[in-house]
């Protein structure tokens, strides 16, 4: 779906929409947790809210005193995002200068890639909205009733900013629904293709934006990917393999790499971005990480590292002990068949498994396995997806390097 300039002008949100005219009265345990840094304010300590369902409202405690503006939700648990304790309008200058400044950012930490994300909600005092950056195409996410209530303006800005191509809207996560917002993906400015073609540390990789994980793909390994490249030799084995971003990205400093995943789309597609790229090193095939690591220690199969970046196993708390247990044997397997001097690499995307319990889970894993292991480097989510010091939920995926000794 096309739409002209002009048009997509007429559509956005009048600007009188940004005026934070309502009010919400938090209680003194939730002034509490927004002056610790926190910024959200759960339903239990809303007292009293004067406001429609994703306004931008002015906070005060119970006593009158001030204590900034926040988008507020009428259905989350999560009712008040804070965007900023100072007593100033949350209006289109302000919101462009948040924008500007997220992207100020970037171009001191994003390199030698056209894919990353330029705001990462929270992190970027932009409560609940999520900007990807596709080359000349940008993917937005409003995971809120506020975001939601100003998308409009937030496209109008992103493109008198950025002037991209074409916005698409990937509103299809399940935390819509706690918003009581639908599920939808929608062409919102421009044009958007099938399938686009962006380099990542100079690799290039087909994405399909409607359809493709999360925006498209997952923008926060693009660093560890990179990091991978300067201890790979040799043998690479590379688990959840998705669609080749360790394989292709350290393809140049080894022998062979052979990437594996379950879902026969995601190996088609590494088979896709290999040929795009000219790759003949590596081999892409379907198959059970649990189930072939446990064959290759059999068989007596060694590699120079192995790559182990498996979906979340921690959805919930509820089933950590479950993922404590799949982490573990999926890392004392992979630390088997590694030769001595070789390098794991592996991740946790789960946010309820801290890095101290992932740190915790190797150690045992490397005892089990008789190996001694050190760590090569401590990782986390590329630094366009920025953690906010007091806000452990910025904080989600950890990545070690770790070398058998």
């Amino acid at each position: 779906m096309l739409y002209h300039h002009s048009d997509y002008l007429a559509r956005s949100a009048p600007k009188a929409e940004m005026v934070a005219e309502a009010s919400v009265v938090i209680t003194s345990r939730g002034s509490e947790r927004l002056r610790g840094g926190h910024p959200w304010v759960y339903r239990s300590d809303v007292r009293s809210a004067l406001a429609e369902a994703g306004s931008i409202v002015r906070l005060t405690d119970e006593r009158g005193r001030y204590q900034g503006r926040a988008f507020y939700s009428d259905k989350s648990q999560i009712a008040v995002r804070l965007l900023t304790r100072e007593d100033v309008p949350v209006d289109r200058a302000f919101l462009t200068e948040r924008i500007r400044r997220a992207a100020a950012y970037r171009k001191i930490v994003v390199e030698n890639t056209e894919t990353y994300r330029l705001i990462y909600g929270e992190a970027d005092l932009l409560p609940s909205l999520i900007v990807d950056c596709y080359g000349d195409y940008f993917v937005v996410q409003t995971l809120s009733q506020s975001t939601e209530r100003i998308k409009n303006l937030i496209c109008e800005i992103l493109v008198e900013l950025f002037s991209p191509k074409g916005i698409l809207e990937r509103n299809d996560p399940k935390v819509r629904l706690l918003e009581g917002l639908e599920q939808r993906v929608d062409v919102l400015y421009g044009e958007i293709p099938d399938e686009i073609v962006a380099k990542e540390n100079g690799i290039a990789f087909v994405y399909d934006l409607r359809h493709g994980q999360k925006t498209g793909s997952f923008l926060d390994q693009r660093e560890n990917h990179w990091a991978a490249r300067r201890y790979a030799s040799g043998e690479v084995l590379d688990c959840f393999s998705y669609q080749g971003g360790f394989s292709l990205t350290v393809a140049d400093h080894c022998d062979h790499v052979e990437g594996v995943d379950m879902a026969p789309a995601a190996v088609q597609a590494a088979r896709r971005n290999q040929k795009l790229n000219a790759i003949s090193n590596v081999t892409f095939r379907e198959a059970n990480t649990f189930d072939l690591l446990k064959e290759y220690d059999e068989v007596g199969r060694r590699f120079d590292m192995v790559v182990l970046d498996p979906p979340a196993f921690a959805k919930n708390r509820d089933s950590i002990p479950a993922a404590q247990r799949g982490y573990k044997e999926i890392n004392l397997r992979a630390m088997k068949i590694i030769k001595p001097g070789g390098y794991l690499i592996t991740c946790s995307c789960s946010y309820h498994v801290s890095e101290a319990s992932f740190l915790q889970i190797l150690a045992e894993a490397a005892n089990d396995a008789r190996k001694v292991i050190a760590v090569a480097e401590r990782r986390t989510q590329s630094q366009d997806h920025p953690i906010l010091l007091a806000m452990p939920e910025t904080h989600y995926l950890k990545c070690l390097i770790l070398r058998v000794l």
